[in-house]
């Protein structure tokens, strides 16, 4: 605690954000008075915070018991900061949670990334990882009805057409990335490159490469920082895979290498500077893998409506050199940069769990020897689908895929699965205008 107790006092600390990422990806929590926090009593939450719907409703068969127990949230010292929009000074900062012999809570999404590096490191390897998330600023629409807006920029206008790559578009929101950068900064969540994506009001931004732990936190963060940031500029930030029915949805691509940990080189590399058996083995396993873990890479009913050909999505899991048609590209690098882009993942998933899934992916093809298939170099577009088009189906994949649930642990499976099951039938009872508009009188 020496480390978040000199935080504290440097800044001025008055209270602290206690939070847990959860299932959804959502920071769970408490707000503790700095005096209370530095008393040293640990946080306690119900274990079933981890498993709360994006509703807020909690999956019958919970995987805590009839009981409804508590857990111990730790503190983790790395990842104390600053809350920049907060009135008072505030400081936030991420726990992990166990129970109370000290033994981890399986169904924490921190914990399940733990558990995947911790494979890569009894191997001798590091995983590195750059994430890309793309997300759309709209207008404020306080009726879920309606369909979204692009906002209004400096020049007093909406986007009315695609500006990808337009500089002046985003230089309509100078006063909304002047405060991101401002925050992030703030912050250290080290962001790298801002662009305008393909949509209207679609943006990205970029992180430079790191540990996944670490990228994770600092995802989990930006994510909170953009929509409050967008707030105060009196529109909204949404991190939707498919908000708006006429405009390409949202990624968020995960570029991968692998270090070794005794040499410090890329073991995707060989000395000659050709491509490793590893960086095959590490596709195959991407290519083998990605369908049955869709439900962590496409969480919601929403995400699958970015899945669709010539959307600037992918639908199967192919791969190729700088070919952005593809599930899984190769970009242009040195030897030495070698890696494999996941371009599968909405950016609606939780990254800590997304994470996790591309790596687990990555392992079980490198550790069980696979065969990548051959580069495709045309239009990935044109050939079949090979992800799951559904929530349902992406589910029954999971279920049945042993060498996944072996690596994520089957506990956090089964409790992910029953959290997606209930929203699946919850969205299930909807009845959506489309069907009141083409069914109500023809059916």
């Amino acid at each position: 605690m020496d480390k978040i107790s000199e935080f504290l006092q440097q800044h001025a600390i008055t209270e602290v954000e206690c939070i847990v990422p959860d299932t959804t990806g959502i920071a769970r929590g408490k707000i503790i008075p700095r005096s209370k926090f530095e008393h040293g009593e640990a946080m306690r939450m119900p274990v079933a915070v981890l498993e709360q719907t994006v509703t807020g409703d909690y999956p019958d068969e919970s995987s805590t018991g009839p009981t409804d127990p508590d857990m111990v949230c730790i503190p983790d010292p790395d990842t104390i900061r600053l809350i920049p929009w907060a009135i008072d000074p505030t400081a936030q900062v991420i726990h992990d949670c166990v129970h109370f012999d000290g033994s981890p809570v399986e169904i924490s999404a921190r914990y399940v990334l733990r558990r995947v590096l911790q494979l890569y490191k009894e191997k001798g390897w590091q995983p590195v990882i750059a994430p890309e998330l793309e997300f759309y600023l709209v207008d404020m629409n306080k009726d879920p009805d309606l369909p979204l807006q692009p906002p209004i920029g400096r020049t007093g206008r909406a986007e009315t057409g695609r500006q990808a790559y337009s500089i002046d578009a985003v230089n309509e929101f100078d006063a909304l990335f002047e405060d991101i950068y401002e925050y992030c900064e703030l912050q250290d969540l080290e962001i790298d490159t801002l662009i305008h994506e393909v949509g209207a009001a679609q943006m990205e931004i970029n992180f430079l490469h790191g540990d996944p732990l670490n990228l994770a936190d600092r995802v989990f963060l930006f994510k909170r920082t953009v929509r409050e940031t967008a707030l105060r500029h009196k529109m909204y930030a949404t991190f939707m895979a498919k908000p708006m029915e006429n405009e390409p949805g949202s990624a968020m691509h995960m570029h991968q290498s692998v270090i070794d940990i005794h040499t410090g080189k890329n073991i995707f590399t060989r000395d000659d500077g050709s491509a490793s058996e590893k960086f095959f083995q590490f596709i195959a396993g991407q290519q083998t893998y990605i369908p049955a873990v869709m439900p962590i890479f496409a969480p919601f009913v929403n995400s699958y409506r970015r899945l669709s050909r010539f959307t600037a999505a992918p639908i199967n899991v192919q791969w190729g050199y700088d070919n952005r048609t593809v599930g899984l590209r190769i970009p242009a690098s040195s030897p030495a940069a070698r890696r494999v882009e996941n371009r599968v993942a909405g950016v609606d998933c939780n990254p800590y769990l997304a994470m996790a899934a591309t790596l687990a992916c990555g392992y079980l093809g490198m550790t069980q020897a696979l065969q990548a298939t051959d580069p495709i170099d045309t239009d990935a577009y044109n050939l079949p689908y090979e992800l799951p088009r559904n929530l349902e189906e992406a589910m029954t994949r999971m279920q049945l895929c042993e060498p996944m649930a072996e690596i994520l642990g089957r506990q956090f499976v089964n409790t992910y699965l029953q959290t997606k099951e209930l929203e699946y039938e919850t969205f299930f009872k909807v009845i959506s205008s489309w069907e009141r508009r083409h069914l109500l009188l023809h059916a």
